[in-house]
């Protein structure tokens, strides 16, 4: 799986940019708030990616800042919400902004967002807003994504999305892996208990 893209950007267009990685161009679906951050065209851009898989496509959507990703994983965990809603939905406002929107239950706020009616702003508030407070989230600057790309309690969930694992079940696993070995073990380990988790071998 693509997980990060380093390269010349070629193209941007309303919702995607072509990113050039050594003569193979990417093209990456972006929200409106990282599309936003990318430089000029024949700049060089920095992108931290998603691949989704499908029977008939495979797409990659991409951020600018550690802060949107981390989110966007939030958001396709969520029921009904697929990686093009959940783009949509980050486009509406910077990703601090619209986790304090989820957090203080703003279901008018969260509405005004295309793509988003009563009844999925409930459910995003319904499930994300305790997952939130365990989150960077909140306190969250919108720093552009460099050195470190993933906070540590999101590499696991990262690596796990870009295994093929479902959102639902992938988020379970690193939560039972973070109880059982603490935020703090390597990658590593952790990775080796989650997938001893998902195998049923413990």
């Amino acid at each position: 799986m693509i997980a990060r893209l380093n390269g010349v950007l070629l193209e941007k267009r309303a919702d995607a940019a072509i990113v050039d990685v050594q003569g193979v161009g990417y093209l990456v679906h972006l929200s409106q708030q990282s599309l936003g951050k990318l430089p000029a065209e024949g700049g060089r851009a920095q992108l931290r990616t998603y691949t989704h898989v499908r029977e008939d496509a495979l797409q990659l959507f991409g951020f600018a800042t550690a802060e949107e990703e981390e989110l966007f994983y939030l958001l396709i965990a969520v029921s009904g919400v697929g990686p093009r809603l959940a783009l949509n939905i980050l486009s509406g406002m910077p990703a601090a902004e619209l986790a304090t929107a989820i957090l203080n239950n703003e279901l008018t706020r969260l509405t005004k967002i295309s793509g988003v009616g009563k009844k999925t702003a409930e459910r995003l508030v319904l499930e994300l807003k305790d997952k939130l407070k365990l989150s960077s989230l909140t306190g969250a600057r919108g720093t552009a994504v460099t050195g470190s790309l993933v906070a540590p309690d999101h590499a696991l969930l990262s690596a796990l999305l870009n295994l093929g694992y479902r959102p639902a079940a992938a988020e379970r696993t690193a939560e039972a892996v973070r109880r059982s070995l603490g935020p703090s073990a390597p990658l590593e380990a952790q990775l080796r208990e989650a997938l001893k988790v998902l195998s049923g071998a413990r």
